[in-house]
């Protein structure tokens, strides 16, 4: 993604999140603070994934599997309190579509279930400090089935396609 771009007027900024409850925790929070970003994108690797998958919510509960750390966290939640489940704003069902309608050759799909693992914790954590204005996006590993470059036009296509539909949401919100 960083070698692509989104654009001039796009400011991309890549992020490494380590596979840890208490990083997610503290990191995810702090790139809200410091680019407060009008949409922020988590890609993730899944071992079982053979589509790009775009996760339509994040759950709050049933984590319970250790981290890279052998961590866990004991409410196994993201945040004590929190919503069950949030939807991100974005309708990714039309992200799908338009997408895939592209032609890039990649095949994407839609999920309503991140994982309860790492993906979905930050995932939820982040559409709970957006208000939903997060993002997440599976990916299968590079060459099964497809390249880093394929990964990185269809991702750039779904970030695009994703802030289109937030702008024309926002020109709805204000007459």
């Amino acid at each position: 993604m960083k070698k692509l771009g989104l654009g001039s007027n796009v400011d991309l900024h890549v992020h490494e999140v380590p596979v840890e409850y208490q990083k997610v925790q503290s990191l995810v929070p702090s790139l809200w603070k410091q680019y407060q970003p009008w949409l922020l994108v988590h890609v993730g690797v899944s071992g079982m994934a053979t589509t790009v998958t775009l996760e339509k919510c994040g759950r709050n509960h049933g984590y319970k599997v250790l981290d890279n750390s052998s961590f866990c966290p004991d409410s196994q939640c993201c945040i004590v309190g929190g919503p069950d489940c949030i939807n991100s704003v974005i309708d990714m069902d039309s992200v799908c579509k338009r997408v895939t309608a592209s032609g890039l050759g990649v095949v994407v799909s839609v999920s309503k279930d991140a994982g309860r693992y790492l993906c979905d914790f930050t995932y939820y954590s982040s559409l709970y400090l957006s208000h939903g204005r997060s993002a997440f996006v599976h990916v299968p590993p590079l060459g099964k089935p497809y390249s880093g470059e394929e990964l990185g036009r269809a991702l750039q296509a779904i970030i695009r396609e994703m802030l289109e539909l937030l702008d024309q949401a926002e020109e709805k919100m204000h007459c």
